[in-house]
C-alpha cells in the first residue's frame, strides 16, 4: 500500500489543523493505521493508532483529548484532528500502516514504529507561540 500524507502548516498556537492521509489499493481495511511524528533533534513517536474497522483507537497519553484519529474506509483516509496546538507539537507528522490486525483473535495496534509496515512520505506542522 501507498501512503499520501498532507495537511501540515504554519499555525500559531491554541489553532487546529487536520492531517489526511490516502492509501492506495483496495485493502485499506486490511491495516491497522496510525500517525507517526519526529520533532528536529528527536527520535520518531507514536501518536496515534486506530483498527482496521475504525473500532479502537489508542493515544500517546499525553496527546489524548486533544488529537482524534479517524478513518474512512470508503475513501481510503485517515486523518488527526489536532487542537489547541503548542510548540511542542512542531514535527513533521508520518502516517503508517500495518498488515498485523488481530493478536489472539483480538484488536492489535502498536505504538513501535517497527511495527508498521509502510509509511507516508510526511507532512510538516509548525506551530509558532
Amino acid at each position: 500500500v501507498q501512503l499520501q500524507a498532507s495537511g501540515g502548516g504554519s499555525v500559531q498556537a491554541g489553532d487546529s489543523l487536520t492531517l489526511s492521509c490516502v492509501a492506495s489499493g483496495r485493502t485499506f481495511t486490511r491495516y491497522t493505521m496510525a500517525w507517526f511524528r519526529q520533532a528536529p533533534g528527536a527520535e520518531r513517536e507514536f501518536v496515534a493508532s486506530i483498527t482496521p474497522a475504525g473500532t479502537s483507537t489508542n493515544y500517546k497519553d499525553s496527546l489524548e483529548g486533544r488529537f482524534t484519529i479517524s478513518r474512512d474506509n470508503v475513501k481510503n483516509m485517515i486523518r488527526l484532528k489536532m487542537n489547541n496546538l503548542t510548540p511542542e507539537d512542531t514535527a513533521v507528522y508520518y502516517c503508517a500502516a500495518a498488515s498485523r490486525t488481530t493478536i489472539f483473535g483480538s484488536d492489535w495496534s502498536s505504538t513501535k514504529g517497527t511495527q508498521y509496515d509502510y509509511w507516508g512520505q510526511g507532512t510538516q506542522v509548525t506551530v509558532s507561540s
